[in-house]
């Protein structure tokens, strides 16, 4: 594609790529646990998630938390404490069932019946680019009608997907002046 950065940051720019951002603020609209799951009460949050229903506990297998229905009864009685695998494992699994789950209602949220969501793109940080170098950059929104293709590859953690479907379903309607939004200090959005 056209406009791609491929050295960027090479005179001093800072920011994150737009997709890194749209996913940081998916992540905060799905609400996870803010209890980190070393913390007892941050792991009883994420095996009551895991294991309230039948649905749930199939949905944490598939997504690889394959310890016994016996060793998670142990976990959160108390008389015993998972490995720091198990725990690597337990957040893993957590975090794609809580994105599997509430995927569809992002969606709905997003979309608005086709109304869309406004989006704010803050520019990148040049303030340690050297004047001649710097880039006349402007805070610019843009409203996203389509978001199913972003909210799939967020859901499915696929970065790739998540990174063509934001740059081809929502920054390239900035018109010709897309490329300069690749990176950006911020991607705001209230859902």
């Amino acid at each position: 594609m056209p406009e791609r950065n491929i050295e960027f940051g090479k005179f001093g720019a800072r920011g994150v790529k737009g997709h890194e951002a749209v996913a940081r603020q998916l992540n905060a609209l799905a609400n996870f646990v803010a209890t980190p799951v070393t913390h007892r009460r941050g792991l009883l949050a994420r095996l009551h998630y895991l294991t309230r229903t039948g649905h749930a506990r199939e949905a944490a297998r598939a997504a690889g938390l394959t310890v016994t229905d016996r060793t998670i009864k142990a976990w959160l009685d108390g008389r015993r404490n998972p490995s720091k695998k198990n725990l690597r494992t337990i957040e893993a699994a957590y975090l794609t069932v809580r994105r599997h789950n509430v995927a569809k209602y992002l969606l709905a949220r997003l979309n608005r019946e086709g109304r869309g969501t406004r989006v704010e793109f803050h520019p990148l940080n040049q303030s340690q680019v050297t004047r001649p170098h710097q880039r006349a950059l402007s805070f610019r929104t843009l409203n996203v009608r389509h978001w199913d293709r972003i909210v799939e590859a967020w859901a499915a953690d696929d970065e790739a997907a998540l990174d063509d479907a934001w740059v081809n379903d929502a920054v390239v309607d900035l018109g010709s002046e897309w490329g300069q939004y690749e990176y950006v200090t911020n991607i705001g959005f209230a859902a």
